[in-house]
């Protein structure tokens, strides 16, 4: 258990963990939805720039909302390396009883955070309903139950039920209860400052994509239930895959940390069915590359190093080498180049 991580306060307070890098338009109607609550309803936002250099800082220096806490990284570390930091500064510095996060293209629908405070607060994670702006679902944001550990849930994934199977059904998003999941994003996940201290904080050195399922399945081994409340929405203004339903990644370099992070949360996820699953997992990914078209040699170089550093445990490849690796042999990566998460 880690030890007293976040001082608490004695009222509810509730503190947003903004994490950016060169979206500075994106950040700027995040904030401006953010900040139109009162202090009551936000007491403060931390906002983690990852060395942002399309005048983010500018941009963050001239907001005079006392609220706004800007935490400069020295380098893109990332979501996950944005998140470890942000809690630990909100949590540090601010006091929070509770804390929500959410990346910069990410944010509460007008009165979400009123609908929060309105709700019961039991000592569980809160995960939004997540939708597009036009108002779709997000699919990468689409909650669900590990059918590890619910044997109906496995069959009926097994059985050709797909994402269906594990993920909540559309029509939780327009009921009024709660339902228990094992797995989230972090966007517009509420924390407890609780669960916080029982886990610690996300792990940085994940860099981009499956730290929050990650994070999920260690509050959940604690002990600390997950519930996703439709009555707290969020939009998703994302542009990460060229089609939600495809999934064919828009920059080739995500190949890399998406393959590799989600067999490490496979490998947390599944015990021992891990190796029985990368027998089938991999055949598929293989074929994944034919959506790629001509740019398939990439991916499947960025998608078997992927593959190979997590099954020998390898989290340590700098963001350059990744960005090299997804460069055509023409014309490589400069040295120490960073991309936007």
């Amino acid at each position: 258990m880690v030890e007293a991580i976040c001082p608490r306060a004695g009222l509810l307070r509730l503190v947003a963990v903004v994490v950016t890098h060169d979206r500075r338009a994106q950040l700027q109607a995040t904030l401006a939805r953010l900040l139109a609550n009162p202090e009551t309803v936000l007491a403060a936002v931390v906002v983690v720039d990852n060395a942002s250099a399309d005048g983010t800082a500018e941009f963050l220096a001239v907001i005079r909302d006392a609220r706004l806490d800007v935490l400069r990284m020295p380098a893109n570390t990332g979501g996950a390396g944005g998140f470890a930091a942000g809690m630990r500064r909100a949590c540090e510095a601010h006091a929070p009883d509770w804390v929500v996060l959410m990346d910069d293209d990410a944010r509460p629908v007008p009165g979400a955070l009123a609908a929060f405070h309105a709700t019961a607060k039991p000592e569980a994670g809160l995960a939004a309903a997540v939708r597009f702006p036009a108002g779709a679902i997000c699919e990468m944001n689409r909650p669900s139950l590990n059918p590890f550990w619910h044997w109906r849930v496995f069959l009926r994934t097994a059985l050709g039920g797909g994402r269906n199977g594990y993920h909540i059904p559309p029509g939780a998003y327009e009921a009024s209860e709660r339902v228990p999941v094992d797995l989230t994003s972090f966007v517009g996940l509420f924390l407890p400052v609780s669960a916080v201290r029982e886990v610690g904080y996300p792990d940085a050195s994940l860099f981009l994509y499956g730290d929050d399922v990650i994070y999920a399945l260690r509050l959940r081994r604690a002990g600390i239930p997950i519930l996703f409340d439709p009555a707290i929405r969020f939009e998703h203004d994302c542009g990460t895959y060229a089609d939600d339903r495809t999934r064919v990644l828009t920059s080739l370099w995500k190949v890399y940390y998406i393959y590799r992070n989600v067999l490490i949360m496979y490998r947390e996820a599944a015990g021992p069915l891990f190796w029985p699953l990368l027998l089938i997992l991999l055949p598929k990914w293989v074929w994944k590359a034919r959506a790629y078209g001509a740019r398939r040699p990439i991916f499947l170089r960025l998608m078997l190093r992927g593959v190979g550093d997590a099954l020998w445990r390898r989290q340590g490849l700098p963001h350059g080498a990744v960005l090299a690796l997804a460069a055509t042999r023409t014309q490589a990566a400069p040295p120490g180049a960073v991309g936007a998460p």
